[in-house]
């Protein structure tokens, strides 16, 4: 079975087609990292005309190095949530048209549930096997930042533990980021200046750092961070640089880490897994299969290439959809909310802190 999966929800259009085993046999993507860099963040109106320019080679450069025609696909699947609709709109009608021409089944996928799924795609001949339901995953992104209790492929089978209360991780990273003149995006900037600093040189207060709750807030380090650019005005040299960057990483990720294994001791879970742009970060990878491993727990990482926007996840996250004999109509629609229901505990976590 292959499966043509279509993502255009934010600033990077992707086509890709995936078989039933998670096997990637093509992963086009067009990034619109330089088109929205001089403005620091991403321009709506830009990225859907940059999408609608785009998706028709990117489409055609997926199958070509699939080795694969579009009549011979088993479907095609496409991000129709969370979004920027106009920017989802262009990939959704994509898929509508190709999935018409050939009466092939269409299937929307959520966002977010391409990135959980992302671990058990295969880009490469070796590799460690990918997770057995259920696992806890952390997915954090520019937009997203949560912790799920997964016990399926589909939106139906998953349960947020706990979300972020205002700012997501990656939004974090990337206006500190901005605030330090770093350039946009911020995080693998931070991330590569962290390596050289010492991350105890700045004692930030850690974001939620010391609750039991599985939520999160971002919005207070980051104003630490700017009173700090305020009040000694950006660090100057390499080293004072790299040790705000690797104070910062390192209060973030250490919340991240400490909560995802948390929700994974009191759900009785014996694997975690991350997803979504941050898990790219070096020490968030780190510190999961650290902190993981104390307590016993298997931590499944994706490739470095299926953590960031791409349309495998989609690919594969829509085959799952097909296996289970799910179709969309040409009514589909493409919305900014998400098909995840969001957690009814507010302020309620675990007994069995980590």
């Amino acid at each position: 079975m292959r499966v043509l999966g279509i993502e255009s929800s934010c600033d990077e259009t992707g086509a890709a087609v995936v078989d039933e085993t998670g096997r990637v046999l093509s992963d086009v993507v067009q990034s619109q990292v330089t088109l929205h860099a001089p403005y620091g963040g991403v321009i709506p109106e830009l990225a859907s005309r940059d999408h609608l320019k785009n998706s028709g080679p990117v489409v055609r450069e997926a199958l070509e190095r699939a080795g694969t025609k579009l009549e011979e696909l088993d479907g095609i699947a496409v991000t129709n949530r969370p979004g920027l609709v106009g920017a989802l709109l262009v990939g959704l009608q994509t898929a509508k048209g190709l999935a018409w021409s050939r009466g092939l089944p269409l299937v929307g996928v959520d966002h977010l549930v391409g990135h959980l799924l992302a671990v058990f795609l295969r880009r490469g001949e070796s590799g460690e096997a990918p997770p057995s339901y259920p696992f806890v995953a952390l997915l954090a992104s520019g937009g997203h930042t949560a912790i799920y209790r997964v016990d399926g492929p589909r939106a139906a089978d998953v349960r947020e533990l706990g979300g972020t209360r205002d700012d997501a991780a990656g939004e974090a990273f990337d206006k500190v980021g901005k605030l330090l003149g770093l350039g946009y995006p911020g995080g693998p900037i931070i991330d590569r200046l962290a390596k050289q600093g010492d991350p105890k040189a700045i004692p930030f207060t850690l974001p939620m750092g010391h609750t039991r709750s599985f939520e999160f807030s971002f919005s207070g380090i980051k104003t630490q961070v700017a009173q700090l650019v305020r009040e000694k005005g950006v660090p100057q040299g390499e080293k004072p640089l790299a040790d705000v960057c690797a104070s910062f990483q390192a209060a973030v990720t250490s919340v991240l880490a400490k909560k995802l294994v948390a929700a994974a001791v009191r759900e009785g879970v014996s694997t975690v897994v991350i997803g979504g742009g941050v898990a790219a970060n070096r020490e968030l990878r780190q510190r999961v299969g650290a902190l993981a491993a104390e307590h016993g727990i298997r931590a499944v990482l994706p490739e470095l290439a299926s953590c960031t926007d791409n349309a495998a996840m989609i690919a594969y996250a829509g085959l799952m959809r097909l296996q289970a004999g799910e179709r969309d109509g040409y009514e589909l629609l493409a919305t900014s909310a998400t098909s995840l229901p969001k957690t009814t505990r507010k302020g309620r976590g675990s007994r069995d802190a980590v």
